[in-house]
């Protein structure tokens, strides 16, 4: 079984090799993976049943009650990826799993020779990924709101008029805010607890947001959220541990383990963490206001360091709350280094996802365009799942840019004459020396992004998810494997032959000495002896890739010279309506993410009403182009696939599909490059099924 946070690279990328080794060892194999689309090719009774051994290759938390009794090795998802062959030997000789909750798998091998993901780890993650929605849908939904329907008002900030449209678009997303720090931490406890833990960690995460249940004038927020979680998760976990009379037993997950667990939490977090959390905010208020006669950048420092500590929680509005006060007295200056922090977690973070897209998955990328816009409105909470999933990471780069920012704008006297910052109050007129602000915001928001890049770099390094040297990311691209996960599972020969779909449970069953030709290698060479018999091959790929579209060597050297040429090349057949567009299109994706797979493969592809029909091109490059494919192999062989937007969800994602499981076959692609001519790169490529 394979399954990473988000499900689309990882996944897939290790359910592949680990089927490769497995054949290459002679053992029988079934995969499942459970990624971003499902869980594909799952694995029944039987399989469980006849398998000799059971290997989990994931990052999240997965379901190991049905590995009772069986040989089990779990480990993280890269383990799969990197030391395929060197797993199935263990799982051979692994202790057996006794169905033991928590951590590691008691009885199951999870140490030596790469560790498995811990359990806090996944636990964190779950929440994160169920949090990001609605972040992104409240902050966005507030920030139109205000960008539309707000004005500025000494008194009250950015106020939308009550009873109009938009101060209830407003509203929806203030709702949608309300909710992101319980999802957190019902989730995390959810990962840890499983469903008795999900209303005790909701309900807790409720508590921790909302200060005025323990005295004080900001909530914990999603630190608060974190505590909370893991408290609800664990605290569970220990209750299910206590043996209760059989006619209990029964109703202890529906009623009795949520309702004491909540009643335990909500009654602690209210009498033992609130106070603290109380205190703490009292004294910072108090700190801060003998520091007002102190140096106004040193003030400014301080205050873009609370800014950003927690976004929401005590640290922040202690700060915040700080400028607020003093705008009524008249010293506007407090107010203006809060307002030029507020923005700089969101618009560094959303910064960094493009600066250094490798280090983030696809979904963290559209997070970070969505934080760049909440930035825009002062709406810091944008910051929060980055700084939620990486926490030793984002918090101290988020700290060193408010500080810059703050420090900035005391040094200049910058005002804020309204209780909110971003760009949106300078636009508005609420800030003077506007100037000055922006430089403090860019400043700060750049020194964000780079302190995060480069501590996110190093914490991977570390952790032994990239070579030094090495980008930090797979060799594939998200959206290929996931499409080659996609079209996994057509049958038993399928997954022997292609095994692009899931993990592995191992068999030590012998399907042939290694001396014998795998099935892999038996199935290539039938297919290719197939189509030789059979005669000249005029097309493939259900006729989208033809002699026509086909090209034995590009002209071209550079990647988006290739991308025209090819986009050329398709337009021969009538099929491109304007080629410029095509070009756009697929050079737009490639912005987003690299189409280069690595093992000397690109990919480039355009879903665009500029082609009428779907066509597939193929080319071949001596020397290699500059793909930024994540191995930093020059791209060698080409395919550029188009199709119309009527057909993206479904012919585009099967192209992509059988092309990317045939790719991971080695001779394949020796075959494709050594072919001398184009009649014989079309009867290799007829092997693609």
């Amino acid at each position: 079984m394979t399954a990473c946070p988000t499900g689309i690279a990882h996944t897939y990328m290790a359910a592949e090799k680990l089927a490769q080794a497995a054949e290459a060892l002679g053992h029988e194999i079934k995969v499942e993976t459970q990624g971003s689309i499902g869980v594909e090719n799952a694995l029944s009774d039987n399989d469980v049943e006849n398998a000799d051994g059971v290997i989990i290759a994931a990052d999240k938390d997965v379901d190991r009650s049905r590995f009772t009794g069986k040989r089990l090795v779990a480990v993280g998802v890269a383990e799969g990826i990197h030391h395929p062959a060197q797993l199935i030997e263990r799982v051979q000789h692994a202790p057996v799993y006794d169905g033991e909750e928590g951590g590691s798998a008691k009885g199951g091998e999870s140490a030596g020779g790469g560790k498995e993901r811990s359990l806090a780890y996944k636990a964190l993650m779950n929440g994160v990924s169920y949090m990001i929605p609605f972040v992104v849908v409240g902050g966005l939904l507030i920030a139109i709101s205000l960008a539309i329907g707000g004005h500025a008002n000494p008194e009250g900030g950015l106020v939308i008029p009550d009873g109009s449209f938009w101060k209830h678009v407003n509203d929806i997303g203030v709702i949608g805010f309300a909710l992101m720090v319980p999802i957190l931490s019902g989730y995390i406890a959810y990962a840890i607890g499983d469903r008795p833990a999900l209303v005790p960690g909701m309900i807790g995460g409720w508590i921790a947001n909302t200060g005025d249940l323990y005295g004080s004038k900001a909530g914990a927020g999603f630190i608060g959220a974190i505590v909370t979680g893991f408290l609800a998760g664990y605290l569970v976990l220990g209750i299910k541990k206590v043996k209760v009379p059989k006619f209990i037993q029964p109703i202890m997950p529906i009623i009795v383990i949520p309702i004491v667990a909540t009643a335990a939490l909500g009654l602690f977090f209210i009498y033992v963490i609130g106070k603290p959390i109380s205190w703490v905010f009292t004294h910072l208020t108090d700190f801060l206001g003998g520091m007002t006669g102190s140096s106004a950048i040193l003030l400014g420092a301080l205050l873009g360091l609370m800014i950003a500590f927690d976004m929401g929680g005590p640290v922040n509005k202690t700060a915040f709350l700080f400028g607020t006060g003093l705008i009524a007295t008249g010293n506007l200056t407090v107010m203006g280094m809060c307002a030029a922090a507020i923005p700089v977690m969101p618009l560094g973070q959303g910064l960094a996802t493009l600066i250094r897209k490798r280090l983030y998955s696809d979904q963290e990328r559209e997070t970070g365009m969505a934080a760049l816009f909440m930035g825009l409105f002062g709406i810091s909470e944008g910051a929060i799942p980055f700084a939620a999933a990486r926490p030793a990471q984002v918090i101290p780069a988020n700290m060193l840019g408010g500080a810059v920012a703050g420090a900035i704008a005391g040094m200049a006297g910058v005002t804020d004459a309204v209780p909110h910052g971003g760009p949106i109050v300078a636009v508005l007129g609420a800030v003077g020396g506007v100037p000055t602000f922006f430089i403090a915001v860019a400043i700060g928001s750049v020194v964000t992004a780079l302190a995060t890049v480069t501590l996110v770099d190093i914490a991977d390094r570390k952790k032994g998810k990239v070579p030094a040297g090495a980008p930090a990311k797979p060799l594939v691209p998200e959206p290929a494997l996931a499409m080659a996960g996609a079209g996994a599972g057509a049958g038993a020969a399928d997954r022997v032959a292609a095994p692009a779909a899931g993990a592995a449970v191992p068999a030590s069953r012998t399907a042939g000495s290694p001396e014998k030709p795998t099935a892999t290698e038996a199935t290539a060479t039938a297919a290719a002896a197939g189509t030789a018999a059979d005669g000249p091959v005029d097309e493939v790929l259900s006729g989208y890739l033809t002699e026509r579209t086909l090209k034995t060597q590009l002209v071209s050297r550079e990647k988006e010279a290739a991308i025209r040429e090819m986009a050329e090349l398709v337009a021969g057949t009538g099929k491109v309506a304007d080629v410029d567009e095509l070009v756009r299109v697929a050079l737009a994706r490639e912005a987003q993410g690299t189409t280069g797979l690595g093992e000397e493969i690109a990919i480039p592809h355009a879903k665009t009403d500029a082609v009428t029909a779907p066509v597939v091109g193929f080319a071949r490059s001596a020397e290699g182009i500059d793909w930024g494919s994540l191995d930093g192999t020059p791209a060698r062989l080409v395919f550029l696939i188009s199709v119309p937007q009527a057909a993206a969800g479904d012919e585009h994602l099967r192209i992509l599909a059988l092309l990317s499981r045939k790719l991971m076959d080695p001779g394949f692609r020796a075959r494709l490059q050594s072919a001398p001519d184009s009649a014989a790169i079309l009867r290799v490529l007829g092997e693609i099924r």
